[in-house]
C-alpha cells in the first residue's frame, strides 16, 4: 500500500489560486495511477482529477476541466494539484488517492490508498 501526505490547502478568496501536493512513499509508487477527490459537508465524493503511472494523458471532472491541471514528479514521488479561477463551490475536504496499476479510475472504490485530506475554503 501506498502512503499520501496532502498539503497546500487552505483559505483563498474566489478567483485566487491554490496549489495542492501530495507526498506518496511506498514501494509500488512509481506504479499507481494517481488522482485527487473531494468531499463538500453533505455531499459525496467528488471525482476532481487522476493521471496514470506514466503521467501521460490526464483525466477531470466535468466541473474542474479548464480551472484544474493535474500533475506529477516521479522522481519527488509527488503529485501537484494546480487550482485556477476557484469558486464557492470548489469549497471540500481534497483526498489524494493512488491505486496500483496502469490506468486511471473515476471511481473512489477502485482506488486502495488515501491520503488524510486537505481543506479548502473557497470566499465568495
Amino acid at each position: 500500500q501506498v502512503q499520501l501526505v496532502e498539503s497546500g490547502g487552505g483559505l483563498v478568496q474566489a478567483g485566487g489560486s491554490l496549489r495542492l501536493s501530495c507526498a506518496a512513499s511506498g514501494r509500488t509508487v512509481s506504479r499507481c495511477a494517481m488522482g485527487w477527490f473531494r468531499q463538500a459537508p453533505g455531499k459525496g465524493r467528488e471525482f476532481v482529477a487522476a493521471i496514470p503511472w506514466s503521467g501521460g494523458s490526464t483525466y477531470y471532472g466535468d466541473s474542474v476541466k479548464g480551472r484544474f491541471t493535474i500533475s506529477r514528479d516521479n522522481a519527488k514521488n509527488t503529485v501537484y494539484l494546480q487550482m485556477n479561477s476557484l469558486k464557492a463551490e470548489d469549497t471540500a475536504v481534497y483526498y489524494c488517492v493512488a491505486r496500483l496499476g496502469l490506468w486511471i479510475s473515476m471511481q473512489s472504490g477502485d482506488y486502495d490508498s488515501w491520503g488524510q485530506g486537505t481543506q479548502v475554503t473557497v470566499s465568495s
